[in-house]
């Protein structure tokens, strides 16, 4: 069941896919309609799951979950994941590799391999105030406070 992002619990589980590179208009408006009816029809032993989905900067796919209806099981979750999948064969992207790191550059968000990043903090092309995206939050609350920071807050740190 459907429900708008912003009307779900901030205790409400997330993930976060990270796209390989930005969507163009025409491909948004067709991955929201296929996250519609993929939520629309999300359900966890029968029983429909109450979420939501967001696409921010063209290039993150946020799903979320209010578990205190019903939980996600290890089915519902691997539905998700294999939907996830098919995005990323329809769009010819990468939305599941974690050794990637996507930052902003002024307005625009970059996308590096890890070894680039870590190059980069190197030769000082990006530093401990560059904002970067957690993409291991869990709750839309964790989303809210902790997604864009500072990369001195985050796991990205170590690379200063």
């Amino acid at each position: 069941m459907y429900i708008p992002f912003e009307n779900l619990p901030e205790e409400s589980k997330i993930w976060i896919y990270q796209s390989s590179r930005k969507f163009s208009e025409d491909e948004i408006a067709t991955i929201n309609e296929d996250l519609q009816i993929f939520v629309e029809n999300w359900s966890a032993h029968g029983t429909s799951l109450e979420a939501s989905f967001q696409i921010k900067y063209n290039r993150f796919i946020i799903i979320a979950v209010n578990q205190e209806v019903q939980a996600a099981t290890g089915c519902s979750i691997d539905k998700s994941v294999e939907f996830i999948q098919n995005i990323e064969q329809k769009y010819s992207v990468d939305l599941l590799d974690k050794m990637n790191v996507a930052f902003k550059q002024g307005e625009f968000v970059t996308y590096k391999t890890l070894l680039e990043f870590k190059k980069l903090a190197k030769d000082k092309s990006v530093s401990e105030n560059t904002i970067v995206f957690n993409n291991l939050v869990n709750t839309i609350e964790e989303f809210n406070d902790g997604w864009e920071i500072p990369a001195a807050e985050s796991w990205h740190s170590r690379f200063f």
